[in-house]
């Protein structure tokens, strides 16, 4: 329950509104149930006649009153005194009609005030829900890479639907139970003690034993919602990478295997969801049954009362049924919630991992602001390392770079080969702050990158990498993005620049053609190409470009070859390349192997030194 608690206090204070609101219904709404059903009273004694209908003489002054007693007794003499004068003036059969008409005005106004309680309770609901998916995507925005090399995609994705899901029916659901059903079962309780505090302390004996049972169960439940929702994200992963890999499935005819292994994770999140669900129903049953037997132990001694003891009348009695049966409804659903709220629980523990991960790349209190880039990049001493787990649990340190000792100068073109596992991508990634430097550091212009602010940093760098990253969008959008306020003549400028203008106004609506899902409507060398324009756009001093041809054919690999020469004009380049030829006329070549620079100088020194790059060279000739 304290986890319920810290859940509510991080999440429903922007919606304390809405919140006062439902309890002042909810109040409002208990007060007219209990005096509602109070005209129960007279009524039975106007249809039965019954012999403890006392006659009241005179009404009660309220000065007279100076206890909780004496209040109950100023209001039933009263009301009495009241009923009877009607039944004299107007006789029994009118007298119940007004009566019956009293009732159902006020049960009007109970059912208007119960609705408005639970309506005020929806924006709560709903807008909690909204800011964790909001607080979710904005961690996912400002997380490290290195996170989401840890993380599957698809558990991700779980965790913002079926997670959050679970959290709106869960723990959301059960904002009734502290702010209607409390109110309801407070309220009928004072009723209860006021017709017949006996009674009434005999009965809540066996409310204890009820909460046990939902204690017990609840503990139960919230550790199979974690399995089960961690099958789930199991599930999910499985359908991503096969929306990712069908090509792949289908060129090895192995569908029957994914499907089996599909059918495999899927079975086992069944099985466990329905233990979950099937222990979940148990709420109902296990309450009514409770709740009948408490009906009967009451039944038993309210009898008692008011046959042998006369301390209880028959009208009163029944009024006290009808209130306990009122206040049965409240704890069922507040033993409905005790099951349901583990379950919500599990859900944000796995929330949790994201909302509450530690952000790696972490900025200055007052960082430097850089508005451009002058001099140079340095790499001085830079050494850096992943963290891996080996198989008995441990943390293993895996050097990527070591003692890496770079100079960038403005305007220059600095190439990186070598093998792939190198450090060459490693390399790049620690200029923008992607990663930080485990040893040495990385400056621009002498400042190191972890003293700038991250958003100057990365506005300074334009990045091309192997694989085009677009997004479902538009020629028009997917060029402009990151750039605010791009006129049409700009982004049209920039695709012409890439070698990109011709087939993007030859498609069906031109800049504002769609171009499906990570570009999927478009060929390798045009995703690269609408890629570069976006670089271009944004016309940035620094330029990354991580093997931007390796993947192209000969024709395509032209076109993005001139496209990037272009780009690169006036700019500081640094180049990974997996084609030799594309950086023949690079300033400065660094061989990387197993992360050291073994070779360094111009295309031709490195082919004179007959060493590795030689080697590099001669495979691809």
């Amino acid at each position: 329950m304290k986890e319920f608690f810290q859940v509510l206090r991080r999440f429903v204070p922007p919606y304390k509104k809405y919140l006062t609101l439902s309890v002042i219904f909810n109040i409002l709404s208990a007060i007219l149930n209990i005096f509602s059903f109070a005209t129960l009273i007279p009524i039975l004694q106007i249809l039965f006649k019954t012999s403890d209908a006392k006659i009241v003489k005179a009404l009660i002054s309220w000065d007279s009153v100076h206890s909780f007693n004496d209040a109950t007794n100023w209001f039933t003499n009263n009301a009495s005194y009241c009923i009877q004068q009607f039944v004299a003036e107007v006789g029994p059969a009118d007298t119940l009609l007004i009566i019956g008409l009293l009732l159902a005005f006020m049960t009007l106004l109970k059912t208007v005030s119960y609705f408005l309680s639970s309506a005020t309770i929806i924006p709560i609901r709903t807008g909690v829900v909204r800011d964790i998916r909001n607080q979710l995507y904005q961690k996912i925005n400002a997380l490290s890479l290195g996170f989401f090399s840890e993380e599957r995609k698809g558990d991700i994705i779980a965790r913002m639907s079926g997670d959050v899901q679970e959290i709106e029916g869960s723990i959301m659901s059960s904002l009734d139970m502290l702010f209607k059903n409390p109110i309801l079962i407070i309220s009928y309780f004072i009723a209860l003690m006021v017709i017949s505090w006996q009674l009434t302390l005999f009965t809540i004996i066996f409310v204890p034993i009820f909460g046990w049972f939902m204690g017990f169960v609840g503990r139960k439940l919230k550790a199979r919602s974690i399995e089960a929702q961690s099958l789930w994200s199991d599930t999910m992963s499985q359908v991503e990478e096969t929306l990712g890999g069908l090509r792949i499935i289908k060129a090895f005819c192995a569908e029957d295997k994914m499907n089996k292994r599909f059918d495999k994770i899927n079975s086992e999140y069944r099985d466990n969801i329905m233990r979950v669900n099937t222990r979940q129903q148990l709420a109902h049953p296990m309450s009514e049954f409770l709740g009948t037997m408490m009906i009967i132990i009451v039944l038993w001694v309210g009898g008692i009362l008011v046959l042998n003891n006369h301390t209880l009348t028959g009208p009163k009695f029944i009024y006290y049924l009808v209130m306990l049966y009122s206040i049965i409804n409240p704890l069922k659903e507040f033993s409905k919630a005790g099951y349901n709220i583990p379950k919500g629980l599990a859900s944000m523990e796995r929330v949790d991992k994201i909302l509450k991960a530690e952000i790696d790349i972490k900025e200055k209190e007052n960082p430097s602001h850089i508005k451009s880039f002058e001099h140079q990049i340095e790499f001085k001493n830079v050494s850096f390392a992943y963290n891996s787990s080996t198989k008995d649990g441990r943390s293993e340190t895996i050097w990527v770079l070591k003692n890496i000792n770079i100079i960038i100068p403005k305007g220059k073109t600095i190439a990186l080969v070598g093998q792939s596992g190198g450090g060459k991508s490693t390399l790049v990634d620690l200029i923008p702050r992607y990663y930080d430097v485990l040893e040495g550091e990385v400056t621009i212009d002498g400042i190191n990158v972890k003293d700038l602010g991250i958003h100057d940093l990365r506005q300074l760098i334009g990045n091309v990498n192997q694989e085009a990253i677009l997004f479902n969008d538009t020629f028009r959008n997917n060029i402009s993005f990151g750039v605010e306020g791009a006129t049409d003549k700009q982004i049209e400028d920039a695709a012409k620049i890439a070698n990109a203008y011709d087939f993007i106004s030859q498609s069906e609506n031109g800049f504002d053609t769609n171009i499906g899902d990570r570009g999927n409507r478009l060929s390798g060398g045009q995703r690269q190409r609408v890629s570069i324009a976006r670089a271009i756009l944004k016309n940035p001093p620094i330029l990354i470009l991580d093997e931007a041809t390796s993947a192209l054919d000969t024709e395509s690999e032209r076109l993005v070859q001139d496209a990037l020469e272009r780009l690169m004009k006036t700019r500081t380049t640094v180049a990974i390349a997996h084609r030799l030829s594309t950086i023949k006329n690079a300033d400065e070549i660094c061989v990387l192997h197993e992360g050291h620079i073994v070779e360094r100088g111009t295309h031709q020194e490195l082919l004179d030194k007959d060493g590795y790059y030689k080697k590099l060279h001669d495979m691809q000739s």
